[in-house]
């Protein structure tokens, strides 16, 4: 009698046993979730409008860095409104912004530029707003774009500036996740900001790469035991998380693409910024999951 009510019990009990550490399993992930979800959101993104979007200059038959640029940006918006429909309403406290540096001169850029600045939380939170980021990102930037590309006037980028005169206050908020996208082709270049200190630059160009004889395959050993790279900013940005798109190394070099990569690597990880992923000008088909997953945290 023992042995069948045994018989009979076993499996019952084997079932109950893998029920509830499935139900553990589950209550941890929503934990998780939850918690990811709960995050508030702090998303910047800095243009380089250089002659790197110059269609004359750099032209692409396959698709335009320009038209590059606004698939990435809209892969982030996405990204963004679909972290806040993940939210509920008195959760949300999260902000998306766009910048350049140095501000174009042409003034109805810097005018679109502002109202690409999203503010939002429980108190404006709403349905249609939250529909209507997606399609105003998009709108918006492909006029920044083509006014640009019509002026024609590209004044460089001064990205090393940017860095050092105004991540920490634009870029970073206290119980924040601070997101930084980049969408540059990895080279620096700006007139006001050229500096040298020892082999340490604020720019980098292929024509730099080239004179420092970093074109060739002993480039590595050069790069590390003469000191190559960025001028180091005296930053601690350990709260910013940064994901560079774009990156397009000059043809004429094998090397250029590793040499720039370096350049950023070392750079980032003195200003103690540990999340951060650098990507090549893919198709915007081929990079909106890794850009939502460095978004979201996949």
């Amino acid at each position: 009698m023992k042995k069948t009510l045994l018989k009979f019990l076993a499996p019952l009990l084997l079932t109950l046993f893998f029920s509830c550490k499935d139900d553990d399993k589950k209550e941890q992930k929503e934990a998780v979730v939850k918690s990811v979800v709960s995050e508030n959101y702090n998303i910047s993104i800095l243009v380089d409008l250089s002659d790197r979007i110059s269609i004359k200059k750099n032209p692409n038959p396959t698709m335009e860095y320009y038209q590059r640029d606004l698939g990435y940006i809209k892969s982030v918006s996405e990204a963004f409104t679909q972290h806040l429909k993940s939210k509920r309403i008195r959760q949300i406290n999260d902000k998306m912004q766009l910048f350049f540096n140095p501000e174009p001169l042409d003034p109805t850029i810097n005018s679109i530029s502002q109202k690409l600045k999203i503010v939002i939380d429980k108190n404006n939170a709403s349905k249609d707003l939250l529909n209507s980021i997606n399609s105003n990102y998009s709108s918006q930037t492909l006029k920044i774009y083509e006014s640009a590309i019509k002026d024609d006037n590209y004044i460089g980028s001064d990205i090393w500036r940017f860095f050092d005169a105004k991540v920490k206050d634009q870029c970073i908020e206290d119980k924040k996740r601070n997101i930084l996208v980049i969408l540059t082709d990895g080279y620096m270049f700006y007139e006001s900001t050229i500096m040298k200190d020892g082999n340490r630059t604020s720019y980098i160009t292929p024509e730099l790469i080239r004179k420092n004889g970093l074109n060739n395959k002993d480039w590595e050993k050069k790069f590390k035991d003469q000191d190559f790279g960025f001028i180091e900013i005296n930053a601690d940005l350990s709260n910013l998380e940064v994901l560079i798109l774009g990156i397009n190394p000059n043809k004429n070099n094998p090397y250029e693409e590793k040499v720039i990569k370096a350049y950023w690597t070392k750079w980032l990880t003195e200003m103690k910024i540990e999340h951060f992923e650098i990507k090549n000008a893919d198709l915007p088909s081929n990079m909106d999951k890794i850009i939502k997953d460095f978004i979201s945290k996949n």
